[in-house]
């Protein structure tokens, strides 16, 4: 990992860039795959007026060209420095818990369902007989994720209805979809 250190408007002690170089390998043991890390420090000019007068700013970068920062301001440097350390391994578990977290996601399945009771080929359209009773039309271009060809009588699916000229008929047909399970 690549580690740039820099200060203003005060001279970097050995002691910071020690600190600095002891908590970025730390930081590094619990993260491996941090790739670049830039750390400044930047005293505050107003320092008269402010009690906070040490600024410590951390930027890490990531694979992918993800970056995380944190900046904490306290009385001293050592303590700016520790802080902004805290708050930027926070950041990074909080990164990691975000991107561990995958979920399936499926389009909307239609809300009916039912078997396909007649098929006129030569036509390319057919009817399904719903559950609960009653037939209605559907087209092949009302196919999704499957072919005209691929149907016969007694296939299962899913569908959604709207009211056409001659009674209800299908806008989407598909396949029921297996459950997903959601996956962590």
């Amino acid at each position: 990992m690549e580690l740039e250190i820099h200060s203003r408007n005060v001279a970097m002690t050995p002691r910071w860039k020690t600190e600095i170089e002891s908590r970025m390998e730390d930081l590094q043991r619990g993260h491996d795959d941090v790739i670049h890390g830039r750390v400044t420090l930047t005293k505050n000019r107003h320092h008269k007026k402010l009690a906070n007068v040490a600024e410590a700013l951390i930027v890490v970068t990531l694979p992918g060209r993800h970056t995380l920062t944190a900046r904490k301001e306290d009385k001293t440097f050592e303590e700016a420095i520790r802080s902004a350390f805290q708050a930027v391994d926070i950041e990074l578990h909080k990164y990691r818990e975000k991107r561990a977290k995958t979920e399936v996601r499926l389009p909307p399945m239609p809300p009916h369902r039912g078997v396909v009771s007649k098929l006129f080929l030569n036509a390319r359209y057919g009817f399904i007989l719903q559950d609960g009773g009653g037939e209605v039309y559907f087209h092949a271009n009302a196919l999704q994720g499957l072919t005209f060809e691929q149907l016969e009588d007694g296939t299962d699916v899913v569908f959604g209805i709207e009211e056409g000229d001659k009674g209800p008929q299908a806008t989407v047909v598909a396949l029921p979809q297996p459950i997903a399970a959601k996956v962590s």
